[in-house]
């Protein structure tokens, strides 16, 4: 892929990011459940002997490795390289993620990551957010670049396996205390790790990470896309014509992708898909030149997968609601992260696509849904269908003027 300059995966892109630092003579550090191979094996970046177990990292391998103890000067060669180091790491978030911490604080000019086997499992971490990462700085003065990666998104694979839970990262942020990202393409991850070193102060950095996106066929870049430009913290739709457009939907993440899908099957020219990569600081002003280019544009949505009391909603429309009415489609508020049901799930998904689309038969059509036409309750869902002697149903087989019970 990289000699035909295309394709460019996320895995690849992330390697990228990892040997074009330590090139430049910074570190690399990554601990985490399972993160020498991926959780989605997807890295690979310690191979291993089945029969010696010795292990093999090829990032290692670039170039001549340094000598840690040289000035700073003589680290950043051209012929030489930095160290990677990725270490599995036991099931104790706290512990380990604490330990991180104050590694970073410790080598600022490395760049330290932790990643959650699915972004679920940083909740038993949860003090280490609240007490240190997101105050430290408000409460000592001191600040670090600790990168943390939460696998995200709703593919149905339950509750304990779909949100690394954004709305609680969101509530903590405040005064520029930390980065909070959920990239859509591996070209702007490669560009986020990369500023996370570059510039000229530290802040914490957690991202969302893909599951599904990492084997994506659409989900890849150019090797163009790597060597120039920078971070995008918000990616317009260039396929979009502001003559055409009477309706901007505002998404991140893997929902991107899912609605395009969407878009290009109904030949549907009068919607703008525009994605928001950086969630804090949220790129307020950019937002409002997105809203001017569509002078046309009537309505403004704010789609999600995650239920309407989760998310990003309700950070992103304290923000945007002063400046211009946005309205919501989202599954409906929820004690639980996700259904049990993979088959509940894949209806309300495509009750997403739908009201975003215009598709789905409501007499609300052009208002915020929270999917109160179908709820939560999956058992019950399951078992009137039953009773109808469906067998199967779609989105459209319910709305507000035909709810489920």
């Amino acid at each position: 892929m990289t000699e035909a300059g295309e394709g460019i995966d996320w895995g690849t892109a992330e390697a990228m990011a990892f040997g074009s630092l330590m090139l430049e003579g910074n570190h690399v550090r990554l601990t985490g459940q399972d993160v020498q191979r991926g959780t989605f094996s997807h890295r690979h970046a310690v191979v291993k002997d089945q029969n010696t177990e010795e292990e093999y990292t090829p990032l290692n391998h670039i170039a001549k490795r340094m000598d840690p103890s040289a000035p700073m000067e003589e680290l950043r060669r051209s012929d030489t390289q930095a160290g990677l180091i990725v270490r599995n790491s036991i099931l104790s978030e706290f512990a380990v993620l604490g330990f991180e911490l104050g590694y970073s604080l410790e080598n600022p000019n490395a760049l330290v990551l932790w990643e959650a086997q699915f972004g679920d499992f940083a909740n038993t971490a949860q003090v280490i957010f609240d007490q240190f990462i997101s105050s430290a700085e408000g409460k000592w003065n001191v600040m670090n670049d600790l990168v943390v990666l939460l696998p995200h998104g709703y593919e149905g694979q339950g509750p304990e396996h779909s949100s690394a839970r954004m709305e609680r990262f969101l509530t903590l942020a405040a005064e520029n205390n930390m980065q909070i990202a959920n990239c859509t393409t591996p070209a702007n991850f490669f560009h986020l790790l990369r500023r996370q070193l570059h510039r000229p102060f530290r802040k914490p950095l957690i991202v969302f990470t893909p599951k599904s996106l990492l084997r994506h066929p659409r989900c890849v870049s150019s090797v163009n896309e790597l060597t120039s430009g920078g971070f995008k913290e918000i990616i317009d739709d260039e396929t979009a014509d502001p003559k055409k457009v009477n309706k901007v939907v505002y998404c991140n993440g893997k929902l991107f992708y899912d609605l395009l899908a969407e878009k290009e099957k109904l030949n549907n020219d009068r919607i703008a898909l525009v994605r928001i990569e950086q969630l804090y600081p949220f790129p307020v002003e950019q937002v409002k030149k997105v809203n001017a280019r569509y002078s046309l544009a009537k309505t403004f949505i704010w789609a999600q997968e995650e239920p309407a009391n989760m998310g990003a909603w309700n950070f992103v429309h304290d923000l945007l609601g002063t400046h211009f009415p946005v309205k919501l489609v989202a599954r409906p508020a929820s004690g639980s992260p996700a259904t049990g049901s993979g088959k509940f799930h894949v209806i309300r998904h495509q009750k997403i696509l739908d009201k975003v689309m215009g598709e789905c038969n409501c007499p609300y059509l052009e208002t915020s849904c929270e999917m109160v036409c179908i709820g939560n309750k999956w058992k019950q869902f399951e078992k009137e269908l039953k009773d109808m002697h469906v067998d199967h149903v779609d989105s459209k087989f319910h709305s507000a003027v035909k709810p489920l019970t």
